[in-house]
């Protein structure tokens, strides 16, 4: 049996096994085209079986990958995705996606924000506040539930149904800050089902009572979900369809920079 690209000679390996191991694991997931058991990893590997469920273990509450308990396979997690993302999100996302955030909340009035998913979190990334708009929590660096905002919707309804449920598997993995939004997996994946066949991801109240969202994912070129650009605003006559059509072609835009548009 040819041996895999991965399985390096003791003698050539670096003096941090676990690190070593761990760092193989991920590699060796990403050249993989769908999910692997672990006794495939282990053989192919060479690293005992009990070591790599050790890392599995490890790795899974890291959200660097996912179990999908019916298939007794591995998978890689979002924040595998971050990572193999983030050479093209960290600056370069900010940066394309500034502009078009600024602009949106000029054209409304209302503040507006950029995040990605950060495991079953939400990260922002670009916050542009409105004139005489109030301070939200959405500012730059901070991190909320991905099942209670906007963007998170977004962009959990772009993921694979077995992604979403590797991340929310029972009650246990749902927060709460305000008493609304889903608090077991039926009534995330019922949202989901709305947000994919409308487009639009929404929230009223689930982050910070008095203020609603609407968000719209940001796709890259292989259609995973890059980002999500929102528009936040406080409970007013103010017309929902107009802010999801601003947040829709904004969200266009900063996909088809991204190179959305060239996809194979």
């Amino acid at each position: 049996m040819t041996p895999s690209p991965d399985a390096v000679p003791d003698g050539d390996r670096p003096q941090v096994p676990a690190a070593d191991q761990t760092l193989r694991i991920l590699r060796h997931l990403a050249r993989r085209p769908a999910p692997v058991a672990a006794s495939a990893l282990a053989r192919d590997l060479g690293i005992p079986r009990s070591t790599v469920y050790h890392l599995l273990a490890t790795l899974e509450a890291h959200g660097f990958v996912v179990h999908l308990a019916q298939e007794r396979r591995w998978g890689l997690g979002t924040s595998a995705f971050e990572l193999a993302g983030g050479y093209a999100r960290q600056e370069p996302l900010a940066r394309l996606g500034r502009p078009l955030v600024a602009g949106l909340a000029d054209r409304l009035g209302e503040s507006a924000h950029l995040a990605v998913m950060s495991g079953r979190d939400v990260l922002y990334i670009v916050e542009e506040r409105a004139v005489r708009r109030p301070a939200l929590v959405t500012e730059v660096g901070v991190r909320l539930p991905a099942h209670l905002t906007a963007t998170g919707r977004a962009m959990l309804a772009a993921l694979p149904a077995s992604q979403v449920r590797a991340l929310y598997p029972d009650a246990s993995a749902f927060t709460d800050r305000t008493g609304r939004g889903p608090t077991r997996p039926s009534e995330l994946r019922e949202l989901l089902r709305d947000v994919r066949r409308t487009g639009l991801a929404t929230e009223d109240g689930e982050v910070s009572i008095g203020f609603r969202s609407v968000a719209v994912a940001v796709r890259d070129h292989a259609g995973w979900p890059a980002a999500a650009i929102a528009v936040t605003w406080e409970h007013t006559e103010v017309s929902t369809d107009r802010i999801a059509d601003a947040v829709g072609e904004a969200a266009g835009s900063l996909a088809r920079r991204l190179g959305a548009g060239n996809r194979s």
